[in-house]
């Protein structure tokens, strides 16, 4: 026959109080967080300051995130539209070679009236002599 005491207990109920100790101390953390008790603590309380200035570090990187994409987007709209502007110059800048060749501009000048000279040009020598008021140069 075994006797057992109050204080000593068997071995498998020393196991289920030690089991009922830990859930007690998982769940207790969870239901304080819960409930709201630990944002009354004081030790939180006195940390509000330092929970602030993280709040708003946290806001202005979330900000500078923002500006930077946007910043980005518009630096690619930049290219794209540089890139067509580019297109518009190189496709002018062939037209406008094309239209002034010489045969061009005698064709279109045919089509107002005008004829294209036959005589080549020369040049004018001015001989330095006074005009006829009777100043000099």
């Amino acid at each position: 026959m075994k006797t057992t005491s109050a204080a000593v207990f068997p071995d498998e109920l020393q196991e289920e109080a030690h089991q009922v100790k830990k859930k007690k101390r998982i769940s207790k953390p969870i239901q304080s967080l819960l409930e709201g008790d630990y944002l009354s603590r004081e030790g939180v309380v006195k940390n509000l300051p330092f929970l602030a200035y993280l709040g708003i570090i946290a806001i202005i990187y979330i900000a500078n995130t923002y500006y930077a994409e946007k910043t980005f987007k518009e630096i690619e709209t930049t290219k794209t539209e540089l890139k067509e502007l580019r297109y518009q110059y190189i496709t002018t800048k062939s037209t406008l070679m094309y239209l002034s060749k010489q045969s061009e501009i005698a064709g279109r000048a045919q089509l107002i009236g005008l004829m294209e000279t036959k005589v080549p040009p020369y040049k004018i020598f001015y001989s330095g002599m006074t005009k006829p008021n009777g100043k000099g140069n």
